[in-house]
């Protein structure tokens, strides 16, 4: 038996559904942005369908095909996606990360310092500030460098290790407060307790650490690399070379860490195979780079931070550099977040507590 198109909605009926869709979609974004989650994030276009489809049912109406339920292509819904959930609260987010990620950076090499401790060795101290740097313009490395190298120098014995335990606390807010921006773009809810999630982020950071040091085996091939070039290009194309192959392998293990640090801080049930991580992250990353290298010319034509903050200026740059990382690192979750479709997702794992997945009858599995 052949299939039946089924019939269009009569005007009344399409008058209807669109009134129905407007005031579910006042109804849920009120309770959203009441509980400062984004009204386009995936939990809450899953509560808007989820509301649709029982109320239209109730009253009868004819379901709409997924085409119709907003104006332009998906490119144009994604972006405004990204747009409303990054003004909900990304600035704020942004200036977070900026404060934090000035305050955990030196903790941070004191951990470095202390993991370098254990293999007796300095020289990797030195590799682990040049390759941290070489992914910020030279103005926030000049300012942030000399003191860094001090502090990983000034602590020994006993106070090194106090030191260290101290910083997996202070670079574990940081942590958090990633998760804390992947949250809101999902529109989830913390399921677990404080302290678990704080020991997962000391495990997260005890294993960057860890893959940092093992990167430092790779200096010995990216010097036969370089080595390779300077013998096959041109003398007056080396240089730059040898320079093309540093920020390829600065991108690409910035592209890595970005992209592990979103994988393992989005919500477990946005972790499947169709949620993709990796727009966020490139995003975040080309917006990395793009900062780095735009910055140092905006400095030094129009803003003249010298003459307004004098000896701290260092110091400001280096916090407005971190702010735009992190306004980039927020639209990056927001991207991974408005890619997200509702038919995707799933009626069955609709439900804004991120570890449980509520069924359609209540049960939890």
């Amino acid at each position: 038996m052949a299939e039946t198109t089924p019939p269009r909605p009569a005007p009344a009926d399409a008058a209807a559904i669109d009134k129905l869709a407007r005031e579910i979609a006042i109804e849920v974004d009120q309770e959203f942005l009441a509980g400062g989650h984004s009204p386009h994030s995936p939990e809450a276009r899953a509560e808007r369908a989820k509301r649709f489809e029982l109320r239209a049912h109730t009253k009868g109406l004819l379901h709409r095909g997924r085409e119709t339920l907003g104006p332009g292509t998906r490119a144009f819904k994604i972006m405004r996606r990204v747009v409303v959930g990054t003004y909900t609260d990304g600035f704020i987010h942004a200036g977070n990360l900026a404060y934090l990620a000035l305050i955990a950076l030196f903790p941070f090499f004191i951990l470095m310092a202390a993991a370098l401790s254990i293999f007796g060795g300095s020289v990797g101290g030195e590799r682990a500030v040049e390759a941290v740097f070489s992914t910020m313009p030279p103005t926030v490395a000049g300012a942030l460098s000399g003191p860094i190298r001090e502090v990983m120098t000034a602590r020994t014995g006993i106070f090194l290790w106090l030191g260290a335990l101290v910083a997996l606390w202070t670079v574990g807010s940081l942590i958090e407060t990633v998760r804390d921006i992947l949250r809101r773009a999902y529109g989830t809810h913390f399921s677990k307790g404080f302290f678990h999630y704080r020991l997962l982020s000391i495990g997260i950071i005890t294993g960057a650490v860890v893959l940092m040091l093992l990167s430092f085996s790779m200096q010995v091939l990216i010097v036969g690399i370089e080595q390779f070039v300077t013998r096959v290009l041109p003398e007056q194309f080396q240089a730059w070379g040898v320079v093309a192959i540093s920020r390829a392998v600065s991108g690409a293990g910035l592209f890595l860490a970005i992209y592990m640090l979103f994988y393992s801080l989005t919500p477990s049930k946005y972790r499947r195979k169709q949620f993709p991580k990796w727009p966020g992250a490139l995003f975040t990353t080309l917006w990395w780079i793009g900062v780095t290298l735009a910055l140092p010319p905006l400095l030094a034509s129009l803003l003249s931070y010298d003459a307004t903050y004098g000896s701290l200026a260092g110091v400001m740059v280096a916090l407005f550099f971190f702010y735009l990382v992190g306004l980039g690192m927020v639209m990056g979750a927001e991207l991974n977040a408005a890619l997200v479709e509702v038919e995707d997702l799933g009626h069955d794992a609709i439900g804004r507590i991120d570890d449980i997945i509520i069924d359609k009858t209540g049960d939890k599995k």
